[in-house]
């Protein structure tokens, strides 16, 4: 069967390799990284200075797109989010196999879907993306996690969030990166550290290493690697409670590591970056946003570099939690302002569009 390279997926010096071996000048690599990146085509048949000889061979033998966009909402406030559905083939490849068979390129009746958000606020456009299909971890408050884990996004396959998020209207240009949609971004390390290689560079997106935030719910172990990456992205630690005995009854891997040890992973980060952890803590009803639990927040927050991102639970059918209350909501930040720690509350976007992490997939699978 006859493959197309997944275009997304080739950074620079590999593009370069693959222009070349196909006997194109090698200058050609640049052209479609231009026109690509820059200006946003993807129809080599629109890639003016390439010959036409140069065009019909991309056309053949390179793949730009892999997903399909199954829905496109918009919400009242101007978020938009997409529901992506990949190839099963392709979606399962290992990371390092950059090709597909053309036979499966458009998404059929085995294909498997992914959420990605775009997030307008002051003056940002912030892309959300996924870095799996579904999620190991399990977190009981989430969408993403039902129905565990189908498979990795490979290094391609979350760029091309990134870039048609980008297209979208209004949006021209994505200025900032949140790995915050589906899965755990450091359990599918080598493909979310290539993609992050793509969006950062000046071949790629050039989107500023400090714009780029990974979000984990936490392993020291995966923390400690992702020191040693070189490019300076962003942490944010999902404690979401303030005690172990509470965090392990909304989070399965909290088993594996506790507080102290999150913590103290977090101070060798900074040790290490110089970068501030950012400590995300989603608020239940009833369940973690009491007065005491701020409180001890506030001792956890105070013993390292640290500010705390407060996070209102929204929705989802099936889950036993409530939304917690504004006056609530304000009472828990107050508490941890005045015992002197940086907080701020995340505006909830998009909640006529279904925008919490995994909830459009699950309520689309439910209606089927």
């Amino acid at each position: 069967m006859q493959h197309a390279t997944a275009f997304f997926e080739l950074d620079a010096d590999a593009l370069k390799a693959w222009v070349t071996d196909r006997g194109m000048p090698a200058f050609v690599s640049k052209q479609l990284l231009d026109w690509v990146y820059r200006r946003g085509v993807i129809d080599p048949a629109q890639m003016t200075d390439l010959s036409k000889a140069n065009r019909d061979l991309v056309s053949h033998e390179m793949r730009f797109e892999q997903s399909l966009v199954r829905r496109h909402l918009q919400a009242t406030d101007g978020t938009q989010k997409l529901l992506m559905a990949w190839p099963r083939e392709a979606a399962a490849r290992a990371t390092g196999d950059v090709s597909l068979p053309l036979a499966d390129a458009t998404p059929g009746a085995g294909e498997r879907e992914t959420e990605c958000v775009m997030i307008p606020a002051d003056g940002r456009k912030t892309a959300c993306v996924s870095s799996q299909i579904g999620c190991p971890v399990g977190c009981r408050f989430c969408a993403s996690g039902i129905g565990g884990l189908e498979g990795n996004l490979t290094r391609g396959r979350i760029v091309e969030q990134v870039w048609k998020l980008g297209r979208l209207p209004d949006v021209e240009r994505i200025s900032h990166v949140v790995f915050m949609g589906m899965g755990e971004p450091l359990s599918n390390f080598e493909a979310v550290t290539g993609a992050i290689r793509t969006l950062n560079a000046d071949w790629g997106l050039g989107i500023s290493a400090r714009r780029i935030t990974v979000s984990t719910v936490g392993l020291p172990s995966a923390i400690e690697k992702l020191m040693g990456f070189d490019i300076p992205v962003t942490l944010a630690l999902s404690l979401h409670a303030p005690t172990d005995e509470l965090r392990r009854q909304i989070i399965p891997w909290a088993e594996y590591s506790t507080i102290p040890q999150l913590l103290e992973a977090c101070h060798e980060w900074f040790r290490a970056t110089g970068r501030e952890i950012t400590l995300e803590y989603i608020l239940l009803g009833g369940f973690n946003d009491a007065i005491e639990h701020a409180e001890e927040l506030a001792q956890l927050a105070r013993s390292i570099r640290a500010n705390v991102n407060l996070i209102r639970w929204n929705e989802v059918e099936g889950l036993p939690y409530t939304r917690p209350a504004t006056e609530h909501v304000h009472a828990f930040q107050e508490t941890l302002r005045t015992r002197g720690v940086n907080v701020h509350i995340r505006a909830s976007r998009g909640r006529d569009i279904a925008a919490a992490c995994g909830q459009l997939r699950h309520e689309a699978r439910a209606a089927r």
